[in-house]
């Protein structure tokens, strides 16, 4: 079976909700009360979700215009970066995502790892060489089964959705009337600005960790293709952002009224479950232990199948080799999905070796993010100051735009070069296809794009062999 192969768009409106939000609420959802005490008080937790949630949200209303406005354009964060600046930056933009989809694979083994470490001590917190084998189990046994069908891995996806949300919703539900105390929640007010810094610097601190949860906005544009209406995409996204930012904000506000600052930010991780064992004793733990494990599976697969499918667009697009267009005989990627697959493995044996597992992939997750969001957003601020030109698009793309831009300061330099290193190999794809098909590889600028970033390439290597930067 061929690129040419059309899907049927069959999908309605709740399925591509289920598809953002099995996305967003994943692993990221029961790390952040640690995650977030260990860099911020309560008043900079609040600032950096009104920062990143109204960021976020115009970011979601982009996606949610162009998925109106350009209905030619589908499996969105990859080919709007494509439209709007050329091939080289859309296939640069598609490797990025596609990288950053494959490291947060990563993230929910080494969660899953450390959370099964409370009673098998051999996972330890997901860093240990029984952690490693496990990861490296599991994610064969998922590509297999994402393999027998798109369709019915995003019916499965939808079924965890519902699952994973019972029992934070539980979670908030418990904390709020039994364990919440003012008097904890007002001492955590500023944080500690001697070990923090100021409020601003907590801030920033954050703001990875936002990104790091917020990804998966875009799930409904990347399977356009799929929908059954194209204006179901939009208001996908919005819903299901919407309706995942008010669960991400109580989960973190709602732990710093259980216990000092200190004590969350030194919570084992999943952080969640020690803050309700705190509250209701050692089933807390269990419990959470067990929606954790629904949450991780499920948002492993929905960001499997992002992932294959970003890959597999940017090859029928002829920016990516043209192997990766290969589908079986169920309708699946097969290529692009065994690329994701070994790309995954490869980023589990490096952060295996890393000082945090769990903080490195995360962050470096979020920092390979930032790219193919900035130019969506960049691309969205184009299009608004087309031909027809509306002033509520305008402004909306232009905040967008800053709060992107804000994230990629926000990273700070070893995320950057790290990123770099990861972006290199993506020219030296992009080259063999377009030689493959006969096209012509870059333009002058888009030359000049690849030997600054191969020269940024070039430096996290030397950063990192001398110690400049660690893992």
């Amino acid at each position: 079976m061929t690129a040419t192969h059309a899907p049927a768009r069959t999908w309605p409106m709740p399925v591509l909700a289920s598809m953002v939000i099995g996305s967003m609420v994943g692993a990221g959802v029961f790390s952040l009360p640690s995650s977030f005490a260990g860099s911020a008080g309560v008043a900079g937790a609040a600032i950096a979700w009104a920062v990143a949630g109204g960021g976020m949200l115009m970011l979601a209303l982009v996606f949610q215009r162009l998925a109106v406005r350009r209905p030619d354009l589908d499996s969105g964060i990859v080919a709007y970066a494509r439209a709007g600046f050329g091939s080289y930056v859309g296939f640069f933009s598609a490797f990025g995502y596609w990288a950053s989809a494959c490291i947060a694979n990563v993230t929910y083994w080494v969660l899953l790892s450390s959370t099964l470490g409370a009673v098998v001590p051999g996972l330890g917190e997901g860093d240990t060489g029984w952690a490693f084998l496990f990861g490296t189990v599991g994610l064969w046994l998922f590509h297999l089964v994402i393999a027998r069908g798109v369709s019915q891995a995003a019916l499965l996806n939808a079924i965890t959705t519902v699952a994973k949300i019972v029992p934070l919703v539980l979670f908030l539900a418990i904390v709020a009337v039994g364990g919440f105390s003012w008097d904890v929640f007002l001492e955590n007010l500023r944080g500690d600005t001697t070990v923090l810094g100021p409020v601003a610097e907590q801030v920033r601190a954050t703001m990875l960790v936002t990104v790091f949860v917020f990804l998966g906005v875009e799930g409904a544009s990347v399977y356009s293709r799929y929908a059954r209406r194209r204006e179901d995409v939009g208001r996908a996204t919005v819903v299901g952002f919407l309706s995942v930012l008010a669960l991400f904000v109580a989960v973190t506000m709602l732990g710093y009224g259980v216990m000092p600052r200190e004590e969350l930010a030194g919570l084992r991780q999943p952080s969640v479950a020690g803050v309700l064992e705190a509250v209701v004793g050692p089933w807390g733990s269990w419990f959470i232990g067990i929606g954790l494990g629904i949450s991780v599976l499920g948002a492993y697969l929905a960001w499997c199948l992002l992932a294959a499918e970003v890959l597999f667009e940017a090859a029928t697009q002829e920016d990516a080799p043209r192997f990766l267009t290969r589908m079986n005989r169920h309708g699946v990627p097969i290529a692009a999905l065994t690329a994701t697959s070994v790309a995954t493995q490869a980023f589990l044996i490096v952060t295996h070796f890393s000082a945090s597992a769990f903080d490195f992939s995360l962050e470096l997750t979020s920092a390979l993010a930032l790219l193919p969001y900035l130019l969506t957003a960049g691309f969205g601020l184009k299009e608004a100051l087309g031909p027809r030109r509306w002033s509520g698009a305008v402004a909306i793309a232009s905040i967008a735009v800053v709060y992107t831009a804000y994230l990629v300061y926000a990273a700070g330099m070893k995320y950057l070069l790290l990123a770099l290193l990861v972006y290199a190999p993506a020219s030296l794809l992009y080259v063999w296809a377009r030689r493959e098909r006969g096209l012509r590889v870059f333009t002058p600028w888009e030359a000049a794009l690849c030997v600054g970033s191969v020269t940024g390439a070039v430096v996290a290597v030397v950063a990192l062999a001398t110690g400049t930067i660690t893992l």
